[in-house]
């Protein structure tokens, strides 16, 4: 039988995994068959990974439906211990769950989300809320904010976005992302794109490239759409990489930040 922990207290595992229970109730489909059903989850953020994933219980999971792995990866995960194939209707997801090599979660499953990986389980949710790509970060925050900074948006020594009406985004971890409404933004310098991504504290975004395209990333410009309901107020405006273009606010020429997608965009 696991041990339910209750205590909120970030726990570290001597290879080097951070944990975390979680008072959430998720659970975790693929099709109509739900694999996962828990409501003692608990996060686990490997080394080399920024984002959390879940683990469960293995009594709250459809253990049934897993068969030893055919082909388990090598030092994936951490290095887990065992991994597993899951079986549902006839169909073999290989390597879709796995057990982390700590005793700390000895008794714990998790579960690859298809959406972040390209395998796994396609639904999730929290509660009734449908999440996508990887878990929520109980300790990043992510606030949206209505502002009259004069911002200025330069691609390539040319001029494409002037705004006195901008939305100021602010997530841990990331340079402050400035949101901008359509109308005073230069849309026939942009090309639409078939590019988008997911996140899971803002929704789907769509993507533009620069006209011009030399010497700019592709996919440099997007736009929330159909936000999620706490970052409502960005719907439909439109935000550029500061990695990427040259972005002035209140007169001041701000730096080309390095994160964790200048790689991508260098590329």
């Amino acid at each position: 039988m696991t041990t339910f922990p209750t205590a909120r207290a970030v726990r570290t595992t001597p290879e080097g995994l951070l944990w975390e229970p979680s008072e959430r109730w998720v659970r975790g489909r693929t099709g109509d068959t739900t694999v996962v059903d828990s409501r003692h989850p608990v996060l686990v953020w490997e080394p080399a990974l920024p984002v959390p994933q879940y683990a469960f219980p293995r009594e709250e999971v459809r253990e049934d439906l897993l068969r030893p792995a055919k082909n388990p990866p090598m030092g994936a995960h951490s290095g887990s211990r065992i991994f597993y194939d899951l079986e549902v209707d006839g169909e073999l997801l290989e390597n879709a769950a796995w057990t982390f090599p700590a005793d700390d979660l000895a008794g714990h499953i998790a579960f690859e989300w298809f959406r972040r990986s390209g395998k796994g389980l396609d639904h999730w949710y929290e509660e009734e809320e449908e999440i996508f790509i990887h878990p929520r970060d109980p300790h990043k925050r992510v606030d949206a904010i209505p502002s009259s900074r004069h911002v200025r948006v330069e691609i390539a020594g040319t001029v494409v976005a002037d705004t006195r009406r901008p939305v100021l985004l602010f997530e841990t971890g990331l340079p402050v992302r400035y949101y901008i409404p359509g109308e005073d933004v230069r849309l026939d310098l942009l090309v639409p794109t078939e590019h988008g991504t997911g996140c899971p504290y803002k929704g789907t975004a769509e993507y533009w490239s620069w006209r011009d395209g030399a010497g700019v990333p592709p996919h440099v410009v997007w736009s929330y759409p159909d936000p999620l309901p706490a970052v409502g107020v960005i719907k439909g405006l439109l935000a550029f990489y500061n990695e990427a273009v040259d972005i002035t606010v209140d007169g001041e020429r701000l730096e080309r930040p390095v994160t964790p997608f200048t790689k991508a965009l260098s590329t």
